[in-house]
């Protein structure tokens, strides 16, 4: 049985029926579901989750599909690894990487497009369309194929060979568009209009943070329900963070956590930084990066449609937005690899350099316990990595 109630704009805060197909509010405000958490408390506790899968569906009572809809291929539950030796080399005495490279497809999508494929099968959708920075696309076409329905996408020509390949395997139609993730954004957008998809970009619906959030209940278990005094987040359309950020305040209202959030860090690239811009200028939205470029896909973002939500938990939470350069971030997951054997993503090497950053402007210290989120694997990015290798 689902506890969800209804689905909450969270611009305008209207109030949509659960159980029926929606994408944005009609404000243009993402939805975001609401569960009977009161009602959850008193049947759900945190001693159950032991015997629940070794997966991110043993948070199902706060999750929306029902039992006989989930689409899952062991999603979650990936790795919080201690980092001394990196710590030691950049002054942090308490210093974790939570490596999502490790979920199916090698990213940190598999989490949100497991949701937003099941809820897609609940609602009898049969075709999905997706623009793509690459992992989405992957993760999506995976699943998709795992359900048995359609799945089209529209992906920058430029994204990374793997992902295309990944896609190309799952049975799915690719486009290639000459453009960033936002002129992909526009081809979904007219399709859905004229051959019936429905749309699964970041925050156009509301199921994928659902799945994504389960990052937040994860680190906190790991953790013994002690949550870290800072998170470090690559931030493309943000929504881990705001995902994390959301099950932070479920996780309070089931008297699992207290009321101490760490500070959330956004961290983006010198070529692509409209949040941190945002940020820096007291602005509660971002402005249209032009020009966006960078090695890491991910974070090829020019405006993030969570942009709001970012910028007020990273507020609220006392934590900053930092950018960094390709220069920086290819050699921060480079000496990762070879400081503790984890070959992250660009997007998650980002995060290293700006944690080194932060360290030495003093705005972090250094017996702060401090959770880096690796959003997927450098595995998918050798052409990005094979820079520094010429054969």
């Amino acid at each position: 049985m689902s506890s969800v109630t209804h689905l909450e704009c969270s611009l305008c805060a209207k109030k949509s029926e659960a159980g029926k197909i929606h994408n944005l509010c009609e404000c243009g405000g993402p939805l975001l579901v609401r569960y009977a958490l009161d009602k959850v408390r008193q049947t759900w506790s945190r001693d159950r989750l032991a015997q629940g899968p070794n997966s991110m569906w043993r948070y199902a009572p706060v999750l929306p599909p029902t039992a006989a809809s989930i689409v899952s291929l062991g999603e979650g539950m990936t790795p919080l690894v201690r980092t001394a030796r990196l710590g030691a080399r950049v002054g942090a005495d308490d210093l974790w990487v939570k490596d999502e490279g490790l979920n199916p497809t090698g990213s940190f999508k598999a989490r949100g497009l497991s949701c937003a494929v099941s809820m897609a099968v609940e609602l009898g959708i049969k075709k999905v369309a997706i623009p793509s920075a690459g992992n989405a696309a992957s993760a999506m076409a995976a699943y998709a194929a795992a359900a048995g329905i359609e799945a089209h996408i529209f992906m920058p020509r430029d994204v990374p060979q793997a992902n295309y390949v990944e896609c190309k395997a799952f049975g799915s139609k690719v486009t290639l568009v000459d453009g960033l993730i936002s002129d992909c954004a526009r081809i979904v957008s007219a399709g859905c209009q004229t051959e019936g998809w429905f749309d699964v970009s970041t925050l156009k619906e509301p199921y994928r943070i659902e799945g994504k959030k389960t990052m937040g209940y994860e680190l906190a278990e790991q953790m013994s329900w002690k949550l870290p005094g800072v998170i470090f987040y690559p931030t493309g359309g943000g929504v881990g963070i705001i995902g994390m950020w959301k099950a932070f305040d479920e996780m309070e209202a089931l008297g699992w956590i207290g009321a101490q959030r760490p500070k959330m860090i956004a961290v983006q690239v010198e070529g692509c930084q409209p949040v941190v811009r945002a940020f820096d200028k007291g602005e509660p939205r971002s402005q249209f990066w032009d020009n966006a470029h960078t090695v890491a896909s991910g974070l090829r973002v020019p405006k993030p449609l969570g942009d709001f939500l970012i910028l007020e938990a990273v507020r609220k939470s006392g934590g900053t937005a930092i950018a960094v350069s390709d220069d920086e971030l290819i050699d921060a997951g480079l000496q990762l690899a070879a400081d503790e054997g984890l070959f992250i993503a660009p997007e998650g090497a980002a995060c290293v350099a700006a944690l080194a950053k932060l360290l030495t402007s003093g705005f972090l210290k250094r017996d702060e316990r401090i959770v880096i989120y690796n959003t997927g694997s450098g595995l998918k990015y050798l052409e990005a990595y094979s820079s520094r290798f010429p054969r």
